[in-house]
């Protein structure tokens, strides 16, 4: 099997058994739409002693939206606010061409073929969008 089909598999799966899904009590929500193709997410993020505690989302959209926001949720889950946005940043500079640390990223990799589509990177980087503005909420 090649790389770029096992993560094919990753972000369908991610699509089709979306983790973390659903609503928070008492957290900090922030909703954020893509105009430009229509993904919708509500990030609800629960941040205790600075770190993310939990973190749940809702949208629609497409495969590469949701994915990305479930893969997110997984990701950052437990991690000190700082971490989280430094990982968010690692995401954003793969979604540039960038050079990004492999390890840092891990699963979330599976995202980095989305980079050669600009019209995409939008719906890839929308969940982490909110995750940035509820961490700095």
């Amino acid at each position: 099997m090649q790389l770029s089909e096992l993560y094919r598999q990753v972000i369908m799966d991610h699509y089709q058994n979306p983790r973390n899904q659903g609503d928070l009590e008492g957290a900090i929500t922030v909703e954020l739409r893509n105009p430009s193709c229509g993904d919708e997410i509500s990030l609800q993020l629960k941040v205790t002693g600075g770190v993310v505690e939990d973190v749940r989302f809702r949208g629609s959209g497409c495969s590469i939206s949701m994915a990305s926001a479930s893969m997110m949720t997984e990701a950052v889950k437990g991690l000190p606010v700082d971490e989280a946005l430094a990982l968010s940043n690692a995401f954003r500079a793969m979604m540039r061409g960038e050079s990004f640390d492999e390890d840092q990223l891990g699963e979330l990799e599976a995202l980095q073929g989305v980079s050669k589509f600009p019209a995409r990177i939008k719906c890839a980087t929308l969940a982490w969008q909110a995750l940035e503005k509820g961490c700095k909420a």
